[in-house]
């Protein structure tokens, strides 16, 4: 399947030039990597992220950095919760201590510091996803599970998307690749955000 060459051709790629960071081994995971902060602080160039009131963020490490950035300048965070087990958790940052935002910003910290909410029950300005690859033509490949895209599909469903909502993913240099095949189920990046540059898509 060309997509899982991709993913494969990504994560060796990461793993033997020495980008990859951790948790290690980055196959079959979101991949963190060298530069994620650096990503994130570009997220924040973003018009559209200085205006959103609550951001949507994917659960993995290399978003880590753009969770405890929203909850730092005091957006409503709503993150899904490892493999859509448990929905979605929203941390509110005006309730949480000043001193906790960044425990609060992992997995762990969030079912500490969040609370469980119904799709329903938001409204997502900016929606992060997390990626292995993605294409300049807003083609995007995650871990092969599909979780974002049910996330997506979820919050849409539920009249928790915002009009007009980017769709973020904040990756490395490397994972930009030609050419990703899609589905129709797939939904497209209309920002590309690496440690070097921010690509809108056309």
């Amino acid at each position: 399947m060309v997509k899982d060459e991709i993913r494969m051709r990504v994560w060796r790629l990461m793993e033997e030039k020495g980008i990859a960071t951790f948790p290690r081994p980055v196959f079959h995971r979101i991949p963190n990597f060298i530069g994620a902060k650096k990503a994130a602080q570009r997220v924040n160039e973003l018009p559209e992220y200085k205006t959103a009131k609550a951001v949507f963020c994917n659960p993995d490490s290399p978003q880590r950095h753009v969770r405890e950035m929203a909850l730092m300048h005091g957006k409503m965070l709503v993150m899904a919760t490892p493999r859509l087990r448990k929905g979605l958790l929203l941390l509110d940052p005006h309730v949480i201590p000043q001193n906790r935002l960044f425990e609060a910003s992992s997995i762990r910290g969030a079912f500490k510091h969040g609370r469980f909410v119904k799709p329903s029950e938001v409204k997502i300005d900016l929606f992060v996803a997390g990626s292995v690859a993605v294409s300049l033509d807003g083609g995007r490949l995650g871990k092969g599970t599909g979780y974002s895209d049910q996330e997506y599909a979820i919050l849409k469903k539920a009249d928790g998307l915002a009009p007009g909502l980017l769709v973020v993913t904040t990756v490395h240099d490397v994972q930009i690749v030609e050419k990703i095949p899609r589905d129709e189920w797939d939904v497209p990046v209309d920002v590309i955000v690496t440690p070097t540059r921010v690509i809108r898509m056309k």
